[in-house]
């Protein structure tokens, strides 16, 4: 039987700009070089994901052939891959990811690369729940990488960018829960004000939750990206002219932010795969924890501490680590990145208080 022949997505101009149209970016084995072209000028390619601090991750973990890892948050499998270089075909790497688009793909990716079920376990489920990820196993290195993969974020139709309109979505599982939407119009005024201030440090806060409310009463829909962007671009529309495309810009990125963290429960998730890491560790096992925003920063940095404090952990970073920027510059995705670690104690039997 023939083939049916399928023609390119067109696009006006001479470079596509909607995702859908970014055919080259989207299948990066087949256009190589563009995908590399796409990368010397400093962006990420559609449908794909850079790993932020590689090097000092694994410089960290020192991971040796023969030994069992988790990688808690698979994504696009960046970090995964460079960990199961370490182990040389050796031991077993274990990851989890809620998302069920993008897990199947990075599955198949990586077992293409020759990673297969024998060296590499991917679960589909919330890294709150590492202590059911091997039930009676313990892991010698643990990765978690808060951060929302460059494919969500560039895809319209997951609802995680302004830039594009799409379904005011935010669920990192679009299987269950609330979509954003939904969760916007359950949300009293002073509700909603209280989450952008505790999820996202949003200045402008009371006025863009006014202005949501406002909105509705109006009869107006906000069952979209642009919707929602448009709604804050109004409630800001008092500043001063030079000022407002980059304050709605900011504005922006954060009230998405604190929808997101709210929608998928992020500090409740993060919370328990902190409260869990210990135990899921063996003596001496390593853990490493990128985080993107100071919410997360702060919950990491004070139950590391604590830990410290009890005795579980025998050492932890002192000072929170940053990409260099070089990397900055060849990815901005990584400049909010914030790296800490924390080494568990050898002696078994040392426990919390």
């Amino acid at each position: 039987m023939e083939q049916q022949h399928h023609r390119r997505p067109r696009y006006k101009g001479t470079h596509p700009r909607k995702y859908s149209e970014k055919y080259k970016e989207l299948q990066p084995e087949k256009y190589q070089a563009e995908v590399e072209k796409v990368l010397r000028s400093g962006h990420t390619p559609a449908g794909t994901h850079i790993p932020i601090m590689v090097e000092e991750i694994l410089e960290f973990l020192q991971i040796q052939p023969g030994q069992t890892g988790l990688d808690a948050t698979l994504g696009y499998g960046g970090h995964t891959r460079r960990m199961l270089e370490r182990l040389q075909g050796q031991g077993h790497l274990y990851a989890t990811d809620v998302d069920p688009i993008e897990i199947e793909k990075t599955r198949a990716r990586l077992a293409a690369l020759g990673y297969g079920p024998e060296i590499l376990t991917v679960r589909r489920m919330n890294f709150a729940d590492i202590d059911q990820v091997a039930p009676g196993e313990k892991f010698d290195f643990v990765l978690a990488d808060l951060g929302v993969s460059s494919m969500q974020i560039d895809n319209p139709e997951r609802g995680f960018t302004f830039k594009q309109d799409g379904p005011l979505d935010l669920r990192l599982d679009p299987t269950s829960g609330v979509p954003a939407a939904r969760r916007l119009r359950e949300l009293e005024e002073d509700e909603l004000a209280a989450l952008l201030t505790e999820n996202s440090d949003e200045p402008y806060a009371a006025r863009i939750a006014g202005a949501v409310q406002e909105a509705y009463r109006r009869g107006r829909p906000i069952d979209t990206t642009r919707q929602l962007a448009g709604i804050i671009e109004e409630a800001l529309s008092f500043l001063p002219a030079d000022q407002r495309k980059e304050t709605v810009r900011k504005s922006c990125q954060r009230v998405f932010q604190a929808l997101r963290i709210d929608v998928n429960s992020e500090f409740e998730v993060l919370y328990a795969f902190l409260d869990k890491l210990p135990g899921v560790l063996k003596p001496g096992g390593r853990a490493a924890v990128l985080t993107f925003h100071s919410g997360e920063d702060r919950l990491v940095k004070k139950a590391f501490q604590q830990f410290y404090r009890q005795g579980v952990f025998q050492e932890i970073a002192r000072d929170v680590l940053r990409p260099s920027a070089e990397e900055c510059r060849r990815n901005p995705r990584a400049r909010s990145t914030k790296f800490r670690w924390a080494v568990r104690s050898e002696k078994e039997e040392e426990g919390r208080s």
